[in-house]
């Protein structure tokens, strides 16, 4: 029987926020068992480009990645954040390392052809690499991993934090028995955006579809558990979406293959 593992993926506003913060590193660090923590930082990305005087620019909640931007978030995403983050693992007990993924070669990427858009140095996933995370694991150090991959060529690029999370959870699930999490605002997928009760607590692929046509589920939410679904076909046990609060509680939208 395969251990259990759990990947929580926070965006970056929890962990963007000092009270936000701290309570996300309490829940993490009481969570049993082997665990990995993928986050954001876009908020930080902005406001940090602001103050150099780098405009921002988004097409469909997207960030668009010239060579300036890629220096910004990659001294946010893998530096300030991600070391904010291991540095209070650590002094909850947890012995976290931070990863992008250049480290140990553990995500590659290709540059995101251009289309309609041309989002710059922005990654699309290729492999990660689980045995290496695998290895880490083993010797009870927890990865936490930073929106960043790299091409094999000496290029970082911008990746999506919630793409970041699924290949990990994949990655892992030949090693271990993964639930994936995601965490958000909202207390799950919601049956009606202005009801913060109306949580979905089971969600089959079926119904997914159907609610996309019913203009249920609609915007950001779509690729949300388009990641899910996937990272169940390949082997991931459970995907649930819920809040960070309720990290290691039964709460949320469990989402099923």
């Amino acid at each position: 029987m395969k251990e259990k593992l759990t990947v929580i993926k926070v965006g970056g506003k929890i962990v963007e926020e000092p009270d936000t913060l701290k309570s996300l590193l309490a829940r993490f660090s009481a969570l049993p068992g082997h665990k990995v923590l993928v986050h954001g930082g876009g908020r930080s990305a902005t406001r940090m480009a602001t103050r150099l005087g780098i405009e921002s620019h988004m097409v469909n909640g997207r960030r668009i990645t010239d060579a300036d931007m890629l220096n910004i978030v990659t001294m946010v995403y893998g530096g300030l954040v991600n070391k904010n983050i291991v540095a209070g693992l650590q002094a909850h007990g947890v012995n976290a390392l931070g990863l992008t993924g250049a480290d140990m070669n553990v995500i590659r990427a290709h540059k995101r052809p251009v289309k309609d858009i041309d989002y710059g140095f922005v990654g699309d996933v290729d492999k990660a690499d689980g045995n290496a995370l695998q290895k880490l694991i083993h010797e009870n150090i927890v990865p936490v991993m930073a929106p960043l991959t790299h091409d094999g060529e000496g290029h970082l690029l911008n990746t999506n934090a919630d793409t970041i999370a699924g290949e990990t959870a994949k990655a892992l699930a030949a090693h271990y028995d993964v639930t994936l999490v995601f965490c958000f605002e909202k207390k799950g997928v919601l049956l009606n955006a202005e009801d913060e009760e109306s949580v979905i607590p089971h969600l089959t692929e079926k119904d997914f579809k159907r609610y996309i046509e019913e203009g249920v589920i609609q915007g950001g939410m779509i690729p949300k558990l388009e990641n899910a679904f996937e990272a169940l076909h390949a082997g991931v046990s459970q995907v649930i979406i819920t809040q960070a609060d309720a990290i290691g509680r039964p709460e949320g939208t469990v989402v099923k293959g």
